[in-house]
């Protein structure tokens, strides 16, 4: 980094702290059993808010009758078995003793089918899969493409119904892998050891496997633990789908990092969102930008403000959104972390700092170094220019061990001994990072560079419009350069007046930030893991549905 930087001695970074376990015992397995001893009657772990409370002691006893059960299935340390299942107990607890065995945990969307099931599933060169017998209607169509799975564990709430049909893979039941034996294996599973395999969200190409060892596994959640303040007193709930990162290791893992109680639900509801909330006494919750915007569009209610929950991990996290949020459902603190899977959280919201509109915090400069680079050249940027994150980190082990199955993906990743993430982003003198766009999303215009993350809080602010997604798109006119065009889907029974929005982005963006081209459609293409598939909409181009400001009488922009 610069000279002029290392000078600065008011630079913000994230408070350093001690984490909870020491780095040799860094491993999940460490973690429930050291929990399951000191905890052994406190609650750990529920299937909703009027499902049981499992103690973190009979978890622990379920992980490793569980660890038996697939060992009996010939599963040994160091092999990887997918989990292809729907929100559920049966989840969590084969990942936890898969864990128990050495073994890796794959994770595959359990909306998935056809070429990107048979991508995710062949990948790790997995023998057996945990799914239910509706998901295994979908690898009976693909069964001769799934060329190393052998054998389907079956989860199914009636174990009088019949299995599926395979032709080739056998089949059993997951209820039969309960062993009677609770006590712990012993396995040594070490921090070094692989945990799991979760794929990014695959939105310009074939997702990616990021391999994870129980390190960074472990970090992603310490990390997480300390940004929200969660310690054995708090509930924290999830609906997010569990083959992703955001309920796995930012939710369920810190839970159990912290001793706290966390409760699953299926899936998210923005309808009954506070109701889930008040009903598991949720104190921590994280939410997804769009997520936040759903719930918003639901109507009031007079016990909005009925809950114990003080604390949202929202990423990232609109400025008018939380505004809107603490107005409608009360006093909570909103923090925020920017990372990826393969590289955990390297920026992180100090707690209760006063963060400008739009940050999505300051470095974890206890663990990672990070530069903002020339996409093209790999050359530092100057400071408050944008450029690419690239970063490093300080320790070992917190970061993923490679793409798994990919090694030219992992060593395009890693040019130049630096990891370059892909996201654009721009650094103020306070040491306030804020993210721009993916760089591949980016948009440029009349020589300016635009934050679509800034126009779409802008445009989602508008009465009208309930979450939208900024992108490039061509003009007409031959040699054009692109301009800006917004996707807008709208609240319940309103219709959008294009001049009054064109008039409202007027007045709170520069002028080369305000979209030319404005689209109504019913909802936001995403991938499972509920990112913008901002892809789709560029290919869509413009058509008869499409607004054209500049061509549009009714709105002259002021000089």
């Amino acid at each position: 980094m610069g000279g002029a930087r290392e000078a600065m001695t008011d630079v913000l970074t994230f408070p350093h702290f001690e984490p909870h376990f020491p780095r040799d015992r860094w491993s999940l397995p460490n973690v429930l059993e050291h929990q399951a001893e000191v905890r052994a009657d406190r609650p750990c772990l529920s299937w909703t808010d009027a499902g049981k409370a499992y103690s973190f002691a009979e978890v622990n006893a379920i992980a490793n009758r569980l660890a038996r059960g697939f060992q009996s299935k010939g599963v040994k340390k160091g092999d990887y078995v997918v989990i292809f299942l729907p929100n559920c107990l049966e989840y969590v607890f084969s990942w936890y003793a898969l864990a128990k065995l050495g073994a890796v945990e794959v994770t595959v969307g359990d909306s998935y089918k056809g070429a990107f099931l048979r991508h995710q599933a062949n990948l790790s060169k997995s023998s057996i899969i945990v799914t239910t017998p509706e998901l295994a209607e979908r690898l009976i169509e693909i069964e001769e493409e799934l060329v190393h799975i052998e054998h389907c564990i079956l989860v199914s709430e009636n174990d009088a119904e019949p299995l599926p049909a395979f032709s080739r893979i056998t089949t059993s039941r997951f209820s039969d892998l309960y062993a009677d034996d609770a006590s712990n294996l012993g396995i040594p599973v070490g921090p070094r050891d692989a945990a799991a395999v979760l794929f990014t969200s695959g939105t310009t190409g074939l997702s990616k496997g990021v391999l994870m060892s129980h390190s960074h596994f472990y970090f992603f959640a310490e990390e997480d633990l300390q940004l929200v303040r969660l310690t054995e007193n708090d509930v924290y709930s999830t609906s997010f789908p569990l083959f992703h990162g955001n309920a796995q290791f930012l939710t369920v893992y810190p839970s159990l990092l912290a001793g706290a109680h966390c409760v699953l639900y299926t899936r998210f509801s923005a309808s009954d969102f506070i109701g889930r909330i008040r009903r598991s006494g949720s104190t921590v919750c994280n939410l997804l930008g769009a997520t936040m915007a759903f719930i918003l569009a639901q109507p009031p209610r007079p016990d909005d403000k009925d809950h114990k929950l003080t604390r949202i991990y929202a990423a990232p996290l609109a400025p008018d959104l939380g505004a809107k949020f603490v107005d409608r459902f009360g006093d909570i603190t909103f923090v925020d972390g920017f990372g990826q899977t393969e590289i955990s959280n390297i920026f992180q919201t100090p707690w209760q700092a006063e963060r400008p509109a739009g940050a999505s915090g300051v470095l974890v400069d206890q663990f990672f170094e990070v530069r903002l680079a020339d996409p093209e050249t790999g050359e530092e940027v100057a400071e408050g220019e944008i450029g690419e994150l690239l970063i490093r980190p300080k320790i070992p082990g917190i970061v993923c061990m490679e793409y798994l199955g990919m090694p030219e993906k992992t060593v395009e990743a890693w040019k130049d001994l630096w990891f370059h993430t892909g996201d654009a982003l721009r650094r103020d003198e306070r040491g306030w990072y804020f993210f721009v766009d993916r760089v591949k999303d980016a948009l440029r215009r009349r020589g300016e560079n635009i934050s679509s993350f800034e126009v779409e809080s802008v445009v989602r602010s508008h009465h009208a419009v309930a979450e939208c997604a900024v992108v490039a798109a061509k003009a007409d006119e031959e040699g054009s350069e692109d301009e800006v065009k917004v996707f807008i889907v709208l609240n319940d029974g309103v219709e959008l007046d294009y001049d009054d929005l064109a008039a409202w982005c007027d007045a709170k963006m520069p002028s080369f930030m305000v979209p030319r081209f404005v689209e109504v459609i019913e909802a936001l293409p995403q991938t499972p893991s509920q990112k913008v598939q901002k892809k789709e909409l560029r290919e869509r181009g413009n058509g008869p549905a499409t607004w054209d400001r500049t061509r549009q009488p009714a709105f002259a922009r002021k000089a």
